[in-house]
């Protein structure tokens, strides 16, 4: 149903278009018409002909590109009209998730977390997800103990241990396309891909 309306914008828009290129042809013939019914040489009517065509061409592209902008501003109003829409419809849902949530198995299950955490002193720490949240866990865990590795260490750290130990990982090593397990070589060019990934952080 959105696309049948979004086609209409379309529709819309491209409609007035074509009823603007008529108007410029009618135009265009009407001062033909008048420029015949003026005698070249009649400088004055010549003069006062040229005032009116200018006026007349004025005239009409003004009337177009209001024509256009209502048009544009009709249809921002119902783009934005549709958005807001669509914005509560969400915030609906996300309201009456909230509400299933809170009787659901994981606040349940959250809830108890807390309660355990806080028994001992503990909390979650949010760690963004970026592509290194599972070393940066790590790092902050290790630095609540004075323990100062870097993220590139880590990374470091885990690509020896799993070039090191290569057999225990080669069957979580697959390639994406053909699903069989990595080559030698491949498997080189991921641990040292993975040891490279700090660098792009």
């Amino acid at each position: 149903m959105e696309e049948e309306e979004g086609g209409g914008g379309g529709s819309e828009e491209a409609a007035l278009l074509g009823q603007h290129r008529r108007e410029k042809k009618e135009l265009q013939a009407k001062i033909q018409s008048m420029k015949n019914s003026v005698p070249k040489n009649d400088k004055k009517r010549r003069k006062q002909l040229n005032e009116d065509v200018a006026k007349l061409e004025s005239e009409l592209e003004e009337r177009h590109k209001l024509e256009l902008l209502s048009l544009s501003q009709k249809q921002s109003t119902d783009t934005e009209e549709k958005k807001a829409a669509l914005e509560k419809e969400r915030d609906e849902r996300i309201a009456e998730a909230e509400i299933e949530n809170l009787s659901g198995a994981r606040h349940v299950e959250s809830q108890k977390l807390s309660l355990i955490l806080s028994q001992r002193q503990l909390q979650i720490r949010h760690i963004p997800s970026d592509g290194h949240c599972m070393y940066r866990a790590i790092e902050h865990q290790l630095k609540e103990r004075n323990n100062n590795v870097t993220l590139t260490s880590l990374r470091h750290q885990t690509a020896d241990y799993m070039q090191s130990h290569a057999d225990d990982f080669l069957p979580f090593l697959t390639n994406s396309t053909t699903g069989e397990m990595y080559t030698q070589g491949e498997r080189d060019i991921y641990v040292l891909w993975f040891k490279l990934q700090h660098l792009e952080s």
